[in-house]
Protein backbone atom coordinates (compact mmCIF):
# COMPACT_ATOMS: atom_id res chain seq x y z
CA UNK A 1 0.00 0.00 0.00
CA UNK A 2 2.75 2.47 0.93
CA UNK A 3 5.95 2.60 -1.09
CA UNK A 4 7.60 5.85 0.10
CA UNK A 5 7.42 6.88 3.76
CA UNK A 6 8.87 10.15 5.05
CA UNK A 7 9.71 10.41 8.75
CA UNK A 8 11.05 13.63 10.27
CA UNK A 9 13.34 13.41 13.29
CA UNK A 10 14.54 16.06 15.72
CA UNK A 11 16.24 14.12 18.48
CA UNK A 12 13.15 13.98 20.70
CA UNK A 13 11.58 10.85 22.18
CA UNK A 14 8.43 11.48 20.15
CA UNK A 15 10.46 11.59 16.94
CA UNK A 16 12.20 8.34 17.94
CA UNK A 17 8.79 6.76 18.41
CA UNK A 18 7.74 7.99 14.97
CA UNK A 19 10.94 6.58 13.48
CA UNK A 20 10.36 3.19 15.07
CA UNK A 21 6.82 3.00 13.75
CA UNK A 22 7.91 4.18 10.28
CA UNK A 23 10.58 1.46 10.17
CA UNK A 24 8.07 -1.22 11.21
CA UNK A 25 5.54 0.00 8.64
CA UNK A 26 8.14 0.23 5.87
CA UNK A 27 9.37 -3.29 6.62
CA UNK A 28 5.79 -4.60 6.58
CA UNK A 29 4.87 -2.78 3.37
CA UNK A 30 8.15 -3.28 1.50
CA UNK A 31 8.45 0.50 1.38
CA UNK A 32 11.43 2.84 1.16
CA UNK A 33 12.03 5.27 3.98
CA UNK A 34 13.32 8.81 3.92
CA UNK A 35 14.47 10.22 7.24
CA UNK A 36 14.56 14.02 7.31
CA UNK A 37 15.89 16.55 9.79
CA UNK A 38 15.23 20.26 9.42
CA UNK A 39 17.54 23.02 10.56
CA UNK A 40 15.44 26.17 10.59
CA UNK A 41 16.12 29.85 11.18
CA UNK A 42 14.41 29.69 14.55
CA UNK A 43 16.49 26.72 15.66
CA UNK A 44 19.73 28.22 14.40
CA UNK A 45 18.92 31.61 15.94
CA UNK A 46 18.23 30.01 19.30
CA UNK A 47 21.48 28.06 19.09
CA UNK A 48 23.51 31.11 18.06
CA UNK A 49 22.31 33.44 20.80
CA UNK A 50 25.46 34.70 22.45
CA UNK A 51 27.77 32.47 20.43
CA UNK A 52 31.25 33.78 19.79
CA UNK A 53 31.67 31.74 16.61
CA UNK A 54 28.28 31.50 14.87
CA UNK A 55 29.62 29.69 11.79
CA UNK A 56 31.42 27.15 13.95
CA UNK A 57 28.28 26.56 15.97
CA UNK A 58 26.24 26.11 12.81
CA UNK A 59 28.78 23.53 11.64
CA UNK A 60 28.35 21.75 14.99
CA UNK A 61 24.57 21.76 14.50
CA UNK A 62 25.02 20.27 11.05
CA UNK A 63 27.37 17.56 12.38
CA UNK A 64 24.91 16.70 15.17
CA UNK A 65 22.07 16.52 12.64
CA UNK A 66 24.12 14.32 10.32
CA UNK A 67 24.95 11.98 13.21
CA UNK A 68 21.27 11.80 14.15
CA UNK A 69 20.34 10.99 10.54
CA UNK A 70 23.03 8.31 10.23
CA UNK A 71 21.89 6.66 13.47
CA UNK A 72 18.30 6.62 12.17
CA UNK A 73 19.43 5.21 8.83
CA UNK A 74 21.35 2.45 10.62
CA UNK A 75 18.19 1.47 12.53
CA UNK A 76 16.34 1.21 9.21
CA UNK A 77 19.10 -0.83 7.57
CA UNK A 78 19.12 -3.23 10.52
CA UNK A 79 15.43 -3.84 9.75
CA UNK A 80 16.32 -4.37 6.06
CA UNK A 81 14.45 -1.21 5.04
CA UNK A 82 15.81 0.82 2.10
CA UNK A 83 16.58 4.25 3.52
CA UNK A 84 17.69 7.70 2.44
CA UNK A 85 18.42 10.67 4.64
CA UNK A 86 17.95 14.37 4.05
CA UNK A 87 19.25 17.33 6.01
CA UNK A 88 17.05 20.28 5.13
CA UNK A 89 18.26 23.80 5.87
CA UNK A 90 15.07 25.78 5.74
CA UNK A 91 15.08 29.53 6.09
CA UNK A 92 12.29 32.01 6.46
CA UNK A 93 9.30 29.87 7.41
CA UNK A 94 8.19 27.06 9.71
CA UNK A 95 9.86 23.67 10.03
CA UNK A 96 6.52 22.09 9.12
CA UNK A 97 6.52 23.87 5.76
CA UNK A 98 9.90 22.33 4.98
CA UNK A 99 8.53 18.90 5.89
CA UNK A 100 5.52 19.33 3.60
CA UNK A 101 7.82 20.42 0.76
CA UNK A 102 10.18 17.48 1.39
CA UNK A 103 7.27 15.02 1.35
CA UNK A 104 5.92 16.46 -1.89
CA UNK A 105 9.31 16.61 -3.65
CA UNK A 106 10.12 13.03 -2.70
CA UNK A 107 6.59 11.97 -3.70
CA UNK A 108 5.98 10.29 -0.36
CA UNK A 109 2.88 8.16 0.08
CA UNK A 110 2.82 8.68 3.86
CA UNK A 111 4.36 10.86 6.55
CA UNK A 112 4.93 9.28 9.96
CA UNK A 113 5.79 11.62 12.79
CA UNK A 114 5.78 11.88 16.52
CA UNK A 115 3.80 14.63 18.16
CA UNK A 116 4.06 16.10 21.62
CA UNK A 117 0.27 16.40 21.82
CA UNK A 118 0.43 19.87 23.33
CA UNK A 119 -2.83 21.60 24.10
CA UNK A 120 -3.99 25.00 25.22
CA UNK A 121 -1.37 27.67 25.93
CA UNK A 122 1.60 25.39 25.21
CA UNK A 123 0.24 24.70 21.73
CA UNK A 124 -0.58 28.38 21.17
CA UNK A 125 2.92 29.43 22.20
CA UNK A 126 4.89 26.69 20.46
CA UNK A 127 2.61 25.90 17.54
CA UNK A 128 2.07 22.45 16.16
CA UNK A 129 4.23 21.22 13.32
CA UNK A 130 2.21 18.02 13.25
CA UNK A 131 -1.06 19.90 12.82
CA UNK A 132 0.43 22.00 10.03
CA UNK A 133 1.66 18.89 8.21
CA UNK A 134 -1.75 17.21 8.53
CA UNK A 135 -3.55 20.29 7.20
CA UNK A 136 -1.21 21.12 4.32
CA UNK A 137 0.50 17.94 3.17
CA UNK A 138 -2.26 16.50 1.00
CA UNK A 139 -1.34 12.91 1.79
CA UNK A 140 -1.84 10.53 4.71
CA UNK A 141 -0.07 11.43 7.95
CA UNK A 142 0.33 9.01 10.84
CA UNK A 143 0.88 10.80 14.16
CA UNK A 144 2.23 9.07 17.26
CA UNK A 145 1.89 10.72 20.62
CA UNK A 146 4.58 10.55 23.26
Amino acid sequence: MYKRILVPIDGSETAARGLGEAIRLAADQGAALKVAHVISDAYVTAMLMGAMDPEGLLQDVRREADSMLQDAAQRAREAHVPVQTELVEHHGTRVAEALVTAAQHWQADLVVMGTHGRRGLARAALGSDAEYVVRHCGLPVLLLRA
